[in-house]
């Protein structure tokens, strides 16, 4: 009996104890229950809060129009015109693979389609809308548009899209936009660019791209369940880009494009009193609107192994040995230094030595030219007087004065991809060559060959600074940029500095002289009784000759032909356009490319072109 009563007396006991524990438990589940209550509904209010209006409110951004571009006379050269692509929000699509089945039964999606379409779905989030489809045609609008039903979570955008009208004719000059890759977004300011997925990639559609581009808008909207807008709660318009208005004569650009004719070279026309580009082109070119809306690879791979290079822009980043066009500043050199005088004469055998040695520098003319002053070598071309005078003055001299026009750094234009060419130093051998400088690489220097290079731009810059007296402006394409409701603002002429010579009279000397180039010299073809040219024809040899070898252009193929140069300005009393042309394997400068800048010249001063002239040799 004892022993059933201590036994329940011990159950008893272990009830209670159950119970406590069981009633702690309790409690304290609900005091955590309580705790996470309070931690939800007070701590994290605001957040849940914000969480809770994002399920019916969605921020919506409304990309800006891009700016437009115009020539100097209003010509529109860069529109925006409406376009349709077929966007998937993959979040609203049970089914992607079935959902892109039946869409490439209604309308065309190429492989290139679906790899963008499998890029870009990576780097967005799934409620972001990718496009499948660009530029749909008004059929596959119509057909969509019938059987839209049955896509959930494809829906049809419209954007502008850019466009060129004048095609290959600015291609190089106003480059052209493309869709937003990777490294353009991880360097791109993403709130700026939501909802915009073009961005600019060459040219001045790059390098000018912050006023183009404009300012994004947004809009408050609300939305039910599946996603479709109720209402607009509340929205900021988007600011449209500048529209820029060009320096560029696209009458003289399409003069110029012609006057090449189908001549791989370049053209650059500047106006030298405010270093406006008045020209710019580099031939053979391309279609921009083909890159707009990605060019198709077979389209892309065309272009890259043409022999032609079209989408090299050898105007601004062609880098060609100036050859004799470089002898007006050689001779301003000298002058400037005192190594030389007007008065001073060399005499031409038809080569030239230096002291000591036995090697024989040529002149272009094998019998020589005789007795030449400063004058007369720039007019013959001479190249025993320009060895002579380089000799004199050595490469440290040489090269920092040649440098003050421009030559070896980009020269600033507003168009991207400007490379600066090279002006040949001492340091610049020791350092990428690890050798010593030698005598008759100065020799070189003096004539424009060797390792010495310079952009068709940077030979324009440079002429532009001759006509102006030593006034060195740097070259713009874009003239005004308006905002819209705005003004036009209007971009200053920047002058980058002037080159002082110790007398006014040694810049009309070389002037004089280059008019004499023109008028009974190497490029006295393209004289006129209209106005007076300046110039001087060049050649840049394309392989070096041996001692012994003469040069011979009929037995040669075309691609080791000599490249065939022209600087100029005019009229020579006031001038108005300075030009430089390279062709090439074009052979001779007065031959050649003489012609091309005779035809530009009337184009913009005459208002009317030349017919071809009948071929006739002439050196330098």
């Amino acid at each position: 009996m004892e022993s059933r009563l201590e036994d329940r007396k011990r159950e008893v006991r272990l009830v209670a104890t159950r119970a406590l524990i069981a009633a702690l438990l309790v409690i304290s589940a609900l005091a955590a229950v309580i705790v996470r209550l309070v931690h939800l509904q007070i701590d994290q209010h605001e957040h849940f809060s914000v969480l809770s209006q994002d399920n019916r409110v969605k921020v919506q951004p409304l990309p800006p129009a891009r700016g437009l571009i115009y020539d100097a006379a209003g010509v529109l050269l860069a529109d925006n015109h409406p376009s349709f692509s077929l966007e998937i929000t993959i979040e609203k699509v049970a089914d992607l693979e079935e959902t892109l089945a039946d869409l490439a039964r209604l309308i065309r999606i190429e492989p290139q389609d679906l790899a963008r379409f499998e890029r870009q779905k990576r780097r967005r989030m799934r409620f972001q809308p990718v496009p499948i489809r660009l530029n749909l045609t008004e059929s596959e609008l119509a057909r969509f548009a019938v059987d839209a039903h049955r896509f959930v979570g494809v829906e049809v955008r419209a954007e502008l899209i850019r466009t060129y009208p004048r095609g290959e004719q600015t291609a190089h000059v106003l480059g052209y936009v493309g869709r937003i890759n990777e490294q353009e977004l991880a360097r791109i300011d993403r709130g700026n660019y939501a909802g915009t997925q073009f961005i600019g990639k060459s040219g001045v559609e790059k390098a000018h791209e912050a006023l183009l581009h404009g300012q994004v808008g947004y809009q408050q909207v609300e939305v039910n369940a599946r996603g479709r807008v109720i209402r607009t709660l509340e929205s900021r318009p988007p600011v449209s880009g500048q529209d820029l208005y060009l320096y560029l004569d696209i009458a003289l650009q399409q003069a110029a494009q012609e006057a090449l004719g189908d001549e791989r070279g370049a053209v650059v026309a500047i106006d030298p009193r405010n270093g406006g580009v008045l020209a710019l082109v580099s031939n053979p070119s391309f279609d921009p609107n083909l890159f707009v809306e990605g060019i198709s690879q077979a389209n892309y791979q065309a272009l890259l192994s043409s022999p032609d290079k079209p989408l090299y822009n050898r105007a601004v980043r062609g880098q060609y040995p100036p050859g004799s066009t470089i002898k007006p500043f050689v001779g301003l050199a000298g002058l400037a230094s005192g190594i030389t005088t007007e008065r001073r004469t060399t005499f031409c055998p038809g080569h030239f030595s230096l002291p000591g040695h036995s090697h024989r520098f040529r002149c272009w003319k094998r019998g020589g030219h005789g007795a030449q002053n400063l004058e007369q070598g720039i007019v013959q071309s001479c190249d025993v007087y320009f060895y002579d005078l380089a000799n004199r003055m050595g490469i440290d001299r040489l090269s920092a004065f040649l440098s003050d026009f421009g030559f070896g750094q980009v020269t600033g234009i507003d168009v991207a991809g400007e490379l600066g060419g090279l002006m040949p130093t001492r340091e610049w051998k020791r350092r990428t060559r690890n050798q010593p400088w030698y005598p008759g690489e100065t020799l070189i220097v003096g004539i424009g060959q060797g390792s010495y290079l310079a952009t068709p731009l940077q030979l324009a810059v440079a002429t532009a600074a001759v006509a102006n007296h030593g006034q060195v402006i740097q070259p713009r394409v874009v003239r005004a940029a308006q905002a819209p409701g705005d003004a036009l603002a209007r971009a200053q002429p920047l002058v980058s500095h002037r080159i002082a010579l110790g007398e006014e009279w040694q810049w009309q000397r070389i002037v004089d002289a280059m008019a004499k180039v023109v008028e009974g010299g190497t490029a006295r073809r393209i004289r006129t009784p209209e106005y007076r040219i300046a110039g001087k024809t060049g050649t840049s040899q394309v392989f070096s000759l041996g001692q012994n070898q003469t040069y011979n252009a009929a037995r040669l193929p075309k691609h080791l032909h000599d490249h065939a140069l022209f600087v100029a300005f005019a009229p020579v009393d006031d001038p108005r356009i300075a030009i430089a042309v390279i062709i090439e394997h074009g052979g001779g400068g007065g031959a050649a490319a003489a012609p091309v800048a005779r035809r530009i010249m009337d184009a913009y001063l005459l208002g009317s072109t030349l017919a071809k002239e009948d071929e006739e040799g002439a050196g330098g």
